[in-house]
C-alpha cells in the first residue's frame, strides 16, 4: 500500500506541491505553492428493511486549497490560502467506515486532476502576487 493511500486511510490530508522562481523588480523571489485536499465523508440514506433496497451510500468530498508562500531575497514573506470553488466528489454504496479504502483509492487515481488544479491556481495567482510585490517593493511614501 502507497504511502499516499495509506495518508488517506488514517484522515490524513493529500499534499502536493510546486515550486517556482521569479524575478520581481530586482528581487529573486522563491514561491512555493502546497495543495491540500481534506477528505470528508457523510453517511446518507438508510439499511433496507427486511425485503426492500437499501438507500445506504457515502458520500464524500475532497476539498482543495492552494497555499502560496513567496519569500523575496528582500526578505518579504508574502503568504496566501486560495480555495477551490469545485471540490472532488463521488458517492460509494454502504457505510462509510467500509468504504474508506475504496475512497482513498478512488481519490488517489484522481491525483492527476488535483496537480492540474494546482497549476492552474498557480499560474492565476501569478497577477495577483506581483501586484502584492510591488505594494512590498515600492519605496515608502512620506
Amino acid at each position: 500500500m502507497s504511502i499516499f493511500i495509506a495518508g488517506l486511510l488514517l484522515g490524513t490530508p493529500i499534499i502536493d506541491h510546486h515550486r517556482v522562481e521569479i524575478d520581481h523588480g530586482g528581487h529573486r523571489v522563491d514561491v512555493t505553492y502546497r495543495s491540500d485536499a481534506t477528505l470528508a465523508h457523510r453517511q446518507i440514506g438508510a439499511a433496507g428493511a427486511p425485503g426492500r433496497p437499501a438507500t445506504l451510500r457515502c458520500a464524500w468530498t475532497a476539498k482543495l486549497t492552494v497555499e502560496r508562500e513567496a519569500r523575496s531575497s528582500a526578505g518579504h514573506v508574502l503568504k496566501r490560502a486560495i480555495a477551490s470553488e469545485t471540490p472532488i466528489t463521488g458517492t460509494r454504496p454502504g457505510w462509510c467506515d467500509a468504504q474508506r479504502g475504496a475512497i482513498a483509492q478512488e481519490v488517489a487515481m484522481r491525483s492527476r486532476e488535483m496537480r492540474e488544479h494546482l497549476l492552474a491556481v498557480a499560474a492565476e495567482d501569478r497577477a495577483a502576487l506581483a501586484l502584492e510585490l510591488d505594494r512590498v517593493h515600492a519605496p515608502a511614501r512620506g
